[in-house]
């Protein structure tokens, strides 16, 4: 069971991380964007490292100081998770 967590922990941080660099590409091209809720709900469902890396990465949203607020918060959200989980 701990293995199969650990495996959708690191789907959710690798679609966290993708997900920047799309939205990334979206925003150059002119295309429809990701939503900032899409993107914060994954870095709060255990995707927080894949949301930094992307934003750090692809140069996203990272000059936008209340985005990055809301990241910080839901990286606490993923902390408690994180922490519940290895309580058990």
């Amino acid at each position: 069971m701990k293995e199969f967590i650990l495996g959708a922990i690191v789907a959710v941080n690798l679609m966290a991380f993708f997900l920047f660099g799309i939205d990334k590409w979206k925003a150059r091209t002119g295309r429809r964007r990701v939503p900032e809720a899409r993107l914060l709900l994954l870095a709060g469902a255990t995707g927080a490292l894949g949301a930094w890396c992307g934003m750090s990465v692809f140069r996203h949203k990272s000059r936008k100081v209340s985005f990055r607020w809301k990241l910080v918060l839901a990286t606490l959200v993923n902390g408690l998770w994180i922490w519940l989980w290895l309580r058990k």
